[in-house]
């Protein structure tokens, strides 16, 4: 056996099997055992000085027994060679002296607690408890005197709803009370999805009900939101059935469901209302505020679970009030038949639109105010939004010649001239630089004013105006209404343009004279035709004849002060002009009407091009009124931009003459049975 290690272990890991183990120097005492020179403080507390090199400084430091060791077991002959000396930073401070050992602390003395007098730790703790107390007692008070109405009031409205409750929406009804529109039953569904339990399953129920794929349906119903509107303005039958499948989370709001049971018939002038139930067109958006009445709102408190409280007391409702209903001056058959021959006549003329006026002689109420294309209010996505208005009042036009009746109603009351007066007319005249034409060539004709008229000749309208004063002329114009919006309480409407002070020059004049340089809209045409009808008194017109309360009463709009224009013989002198268009000779015959005599005009106006600012294309018109002996009706009809020719008389002729037998029979005028006189067109 090898001998044991001085530490007890087993034999040397180098000894060899079979081979007595030689006596080992390591069980010599090591020299690490021997007692180490380092562990002499002896240099270390010495103070090193600053510029002394780096192995100076080492022995300066106190060496640590671990690091003697380390030395001593270093042999001798491997001393490594000292390191160059390092310059010491002069910032460095000497090495710090060791410190001294503490001086142990003596042991701590036991607190003694000293309690003060008994009687005095008694009134301190009274006082601090009074002093708790006082709080509790002023936030009491403060709660239940100070701020007990508002904290009242806050806790009213915790769980509490509020619904609005939509007032009834006035009706629209034409002259006789047929409903143009109406309000129905309806509601907007509305579902707290905090509340729905299988949105899958409630959407496949409500699937076939709503006509809503079930998928859109599931993702409105699944949640946090407890306000979500999945359905607006459905049938009170179609809420009936969603109610009665018990299906938590759903209540229904009432809506603004309109129902236009005439269809297109007016719809231009109707109008219709969107999905929030504002007018955005027509009637329906001029006279929003008044149909619309004041909504009310209902109040109900909810439990914690979201169920609707019944009695309970903070439950209210605020009744809403009613719109106030129009009651118009249209007539239903009469505004249907209107529209019919419009849009029939514009598809034989090629033309891009057309409007008609139908309007009664003695009120001067609107019978029919009709424009292409037609709109439908029920279905307002199948009309392009710039066509959902009505163009008889919004757009202007230059009239051409079914103005010169105007003009020559001012020669006349002017006692300028009368049917007979006769004018050297040319086919063409010079003016201003500029030349005028008629529509025809011919000769130096002696006409008649009334030849004049029912040749539609431009030159001798001009030769006629001429003897007018500028601002006689202007004045007449103005009095007849051009230049002012009629004011019929439809959106859009239109005053034209009438030129003034610098503008009102001869030229200008001399164009107006003949319908050119002026623009106008159908319906102030038709007021100033009804105006000469009505013997020269002008009422404003209108559309609008009565409003109707909600108890059903109804208030009637008062017409506007009768205004005399041109005097009676002026106005009969004019009608009988305008009768000789009808006869031989003249331009009209397009537009009689069998059994009646008719005072109308032909009318063929230069039509501005909007790409180049210049006269390119032409409207057709055709107006008048009837019977002339008594006139009842006025009926205005204009082509625009007709592509199968431009006559007034071929294309808006035979339209007039339908729309006006058809008012007339409607109206139960009866033919008069007289000849209409035989005036001169031409000067012996």
């Amino acid at each position: 056996m090898p001998p044991k290690r001085p530490d007890g272990r087993g034999g040397a890991a180098g000894a060899r099997r079979g081979q007595p183990a030689a006596p080992r120097k390591a069980a010599q005492p090591r020299k690490v055992a021997q007692p180490r020179k380092a562990a002499q403080p002896k240099k270390a507390s010495q103070p090193r000085k600053a510029a002394a090199p780096r192995p100076a400084r080492k022995t300066a430091t106190p060496v640590r027994a671990g690091a003697a060791a380390t030395a001593a077991r270093k042999p001798a002959g491997k001393k490594s060679s000292p390191r160059k000396p390092t310059p010491a930073k002069a910032s460095r401070p000497a090495a710090r002296p060791p410190k001294r050992p503490k001086a142990p602390k003596p042991p701590k003395q036991p607190r003694t607690v000293r309690l003060a007098d008994p009687r005095k730790r008694l009134r301190v703790t009274l006082f601090g408890v009074c002093v708790i107390l006082s709080l509790f007692g002023g936030r009491l008070i403060q709660l239940q005197g100070v701020d007990a109405s508002t904290y009242a009031a806050v806790a009213d409205k915790i769980g509490l709803k509020t619904v609005p409750v939509r007032a009834e929406r006035g009706a629209i009804l034409d002259r006789d009370g047929e409903a143009l529109a109406s309000t129905v039953e309806a509601y907007n569904v509305v579902v707290d999805q905090t509340q729905v339990k299988n949105p899958a399953a409630y959407a496949l129920q409500l699937e076939g009900i709503l006509g809503t794929k079930a998928a859109d349906l599931q993702r409105d119903l699944s949640g946090d939101d407890q306000y979500v509107v999945i359905a607006r303005g459905v049938p009170g039958a179609t809420w009936r059935q969603i109610r009665g499948l018990g299906l938590t989370g759903f209540t229904a709001e009432t809506a603004a469901a309109r129902d236009y049971p005439a269809g297109t018939v007016a719809g231009n002038v109707v109008g219709f209302l969107g999905a929030d139930g504002l007018g955005l067109t027509g009637l329906e958006q001029s006279m929003d505020q008044t149909l619309a009445g004041t909504d009310g709102e209902a109040t109900y408190q909810f439990s914690p679970g979201g169920i609707r409280i019944p009695n309970s007391s903070a439950n209210h409702v605020t009744d809403p009030v009613a719109g106030t209903g129009l009651r118009l001056t249209l007539d239903s058959d009469v505004q249907w038949h209107t529209e019919q021959v419009l849009t029939e006549a514009v598809a034989n003329a090629g033309a891009a639109d057309g409007v008609a006026v139908v309007m009664d002689v003695d009120t001067q109420e609107i019978v029919a105010l009709a424009a292409t294309p037609g709109f439908d209010p029920a279905d307002p996505s199948e009309t392009e939004a710039a066509d959902r208005g009505s163009a008889a009042v919004e757009d202007a036009y230059e009239p051409g010649s079914v103005f010169k009746p105007i003009t020559m109603s001012a020669v006349v009351d002017q006692g300028l001239a009368d049917h007979t007066t006769s004018f050297s007319v040319p086919d063409s005249i010079r003016r201003s630089g500029e030349t005028i034409h008629d529509y025809y060539s011919h000769g130096e004709d002696q006409m008649t004013l009334a030849g004049i008229v029912a040749k539609s000749s431009n030159v001798g309208t001009v030769l006629a105006a001429e003897t007018l004063d500028k601002d006689v002329y202007h004045d007449y114009l103005q009095r007849f209404g051009f230049g002012t919006a009629p004011d019929l309480g439809m959106p859009g409407e239109t005053g034209g343009r009438l030129p003034s002070g610098d503008d009102f020059t001869d030229l200008t004049r001399d164009n107006i004279a003949f319908g050119q340089g002026i623009s106008v809209s159908a319906v102030q045409m038709a007021s100033a035709y009804a105006t000469i009808a009505n013997g020269g008194v002008r009422v404003d017109p209108r559309l609008i004849a009565a409003t109707i309360g909600p108890d059903g009463r109804e208030t009637p709009v008062e017409p506007s002060a009768p205004e005399r224009v041109v005097s009676e013989a002026t106005a009969a002198e004019v009608t009988t002009m305008m009768e000789a268009v009808m006869g031989e000779g003249g331009t009209g015959k397009p537009a009689l009407v069998d059994g009646y005599r008719i005072a109308g005009k032909t009318g063929t106006a230069q039509r501005v091009d909007p790409e180049c600012g210049c006269y390119a294309d032409y409207n057709s018109s055709f107006m008048g009124f009837a019977p002339a002996d008594d006139p009842q009706y006025v009926v205005t009809v204009s082509l625009f931009d007709p592509q199968n020719g431009n006559s007034g008389s071929a294309l808006a002729g035979p339209a007039f003459a339908d729309i006006m037998r058809f008012a007339l029979e409607q109206g139960g005028v009866a033919p008069t049975g007289t000849e209409p006189p035989q005036v001169p067109l031409f000067a012996d």
